[in-house]
């Protein structure tokens, strides 16, 4: 008489006499409010299930990566009769590298992210766009490698031609071109840079691509400082000049990006023009490419449903994108940040001088989007470190409500103020790598990031000026939120900037509520089904993305 099969708490089956080393079946139940550990993309089939190969059995299951090795106890390769069910499709780059049996070791691994790192993808990409929809459809038709910089190209053409504005029909006419070239720059890096990390390295490495980005707010105020004292030259204002020279070297960047950036992870190779400014054997070994590719589709198997170059149909637009949470924040500290300059100029400061004080709360900035960036994922907490930007602007916001119109160094104070308001925890690169992480494919991570960058153009459309300062002698002086009637001082424009905060701290929970429960839930109905009942959902389910049983979010 056989044994009868046991399994312990550490995932050990007793099967027979012999033990096997078996997987786990769903993300590691845990509150809400703990802090740490993984999360995981998919749920995998049985806990009992064991790995099994062409040859039958296996005695000891794959062992998982050293520096994952609980992330990849639920790694739904583990189980070849599930496995199938999560293979790359056929035109995936990177179907050829895709090992689901390699291992690799910790330092093999930190070496591949440090080359990631060194190839200053994120910096590559940076510049001063908004988004737009219609853009991913075009994206996916050309790749991320092209569009990207011909996106930038376009932009400093028609950039440059702000020089010549002459008054609101220009002026409209240069900001609408800017609109329609500009669309779907931040979600086409999003995806883009999704293809080379895992879903918990993503959000860091946004971080610094935001650094980049408001490095450059810096580099301008140096250069603007410089730049505006052409004013005069050749019968140019100082302002023309700087639209002049800025274009420039936007061109000069996504043409040098078209030269540097790499299709895929698996396809960094020199190729004739294409990749003249990369390594001519490309940036990884095959050994790394392996590493790479296997690495990512173990962390979110849902990377794998697309090829990268593809046509999104028509449809998907709307019936597909199975977006859950398309939310967004409207930044408390937008309006504050346009007064900031108008309070400089209150001090007495020149056009010059208050370019160069805008510059510590741009490094304050910086701080805070590293730092906090970092800590959600040590933590593994992402919505509930968004909770730290409002309680930061919040008693912000209210001492500008309540200090009086007159005291002892009140410029100087409401400058501080100001300037802390401006540089607060800034959490959106957590946001849109959770957005990106929350999508379940390539297809939904498109839309999704779009729509969610569409409504982070919405809100500062709704928080910010109306004109820009540069053009004072053209438009009248507007927000939507700071209005004439309110100033100097915009106690009213304050009491709706606290609203808006209370309001995103309600958001934040209640998204952190909603995946929660969305998680338990499905968690429920996926360990209450046999494991004949899980491979058949696998092998009929029509569900996509995150509308799959077997997905989980982050949150």
């Amino acid at each position: 008489m056989s044994a009868p099969d046991t399994k312990d708490s550490a995932g050990i089956l007793e099967k027979g006499g012999e033990t096997l080393q078996v997987s786990s079946s769903s993300a590691p139940k845990r509150p809400w409010w703990t802090l740490g550990g993984k999360d995981v993309s998919f749920a995998a089939v049985d806990s009992d299930s064991v790995t099994t190969g062409s040859s039958g059995p296996l005695k000891e299951v794959l062992l998982d990566t050293p520096s994952d090795s609980d992330e990849h106890n639920n790694n739904v390769f583990h189980d070849s009769a599930a496995a199938q069910f999560y293979q790359p499709v056929e035109k995936y780059e990177g179907r050829h590298r895709f090992d689901p049996h390699a291992t690799w070791s910790a330092e093999e691994e930190q070496k591949l992210i440090r080359t990631l790192d060194r190839g200053n993808i994120t910096q590559a990409l940076s510049d001063n766009m908004l988004t737009e929809l219609p853009s991913q459809l075009v994206s996916k038709k050309i790749g991320p490698d092209n569009w990207i910089p011909i996106q930038m190209l376009l932009w400093s053409v028609v950039a440059i031609s702000q020089f010549k504005i002459t008054g609101r029909a220009t002026f409209f006419i240069t900001r609408f071109l800017l609109g329609l070239l500009e669309g779907g720059f931040i979600p086409d890096v999003i995806l883009y840079l999704s293809y080379f990390y895992r879903n918990r390295e993503l959000p860091v490495r946004l971080a610094w691509f935001w650094t980049s980005y408001v490095s450059t707010n810096i580099v301008s105020a140096f250069l603007a400082y410089g730049i505006l004292h052409l004013r005069g030259r050749h019968g140019l204002g100082g302002w023309r000049w700087l639209f002049l020279i800025e274009g420039s070297l936007t061109g000069l960047l996504g043409i040098l990006s078209w030269f540097y950036l790499p299709p895929s992870p698996t396809q960094t190779k020199r190729t004739g023009l294409k990749g003249a400014l990369r390594p001519k054997d490309g940036w990884f070994s095959e050994r790394e490419e392996t590493i790479m590719v296997t690495r990512i589709l173990r962390d979110d198997p849902g990377k794998a449903t697309m090829h990268n170059v593809a046509n999104l149909p028509h449809r998907f637009n709307v019936d597909n994108s199975n977006v859950p949470f398309t939310y967004h924040l409207i930044k408390p500290k937008t309006p504050p940040a346009n007064y900031l300059t108008l309070t400089l100029k209150a001090l007495g400061f020149s056009t010059f001088n208050t370019n160069l004080l805008t510059i510590p709360s741009s490094v304050l900035f910086i701080l805070q989007l590293q730092f906090w960036t970092w800590l959600s994922e040590k933590l593994n907490q992402r919505f509930l470190i968004g909770l730290v930007s409002q309680l930061w602007a919040i008693p912000l916001l209210i001492a500008l409500e309540t200090l009086p119109p007159n005291f002892a160094h009140a410029n100087w104070v409401r400058f501080a103020v100001s300037s802390l308001i401006v540089g607060y925890p800034y959490v959106h690169a957590i946001l849109v790598a959770i957005t990106s992480r929350n999508a379940g494919t390539v297809r939904t991570r498109t839309v999704g990031s779009s729509l969610y960058n569409m409504a982070v153009q919405t809100s500062n459309i709704i928080s910010t000026q109306a004109r820009p300062p540069i053009l004072s002698g053209v438009f009248t002086d507007r927000q939507q939120i700071y209005q004439n009637n309110d100033k100097p001082l915009y106690y009213t424009g304050n009491k709706v900037l606290l609203g808006l905060a209370a309001y995103n701290v309600i958001l934040f929970i209640g998204a952190k509520a909603f995946y929660i429960w969305k998680n338990n839930q499905r968690d429920e109905i996926w360990d209450s089904k046999t494991r004949e009942e899980k491979l058949d959902y696998l092998a009929t389910t029509k569900d996509k993305g995150n509308k799959r049983l077997d997905f989980r979010f982050a949150s």
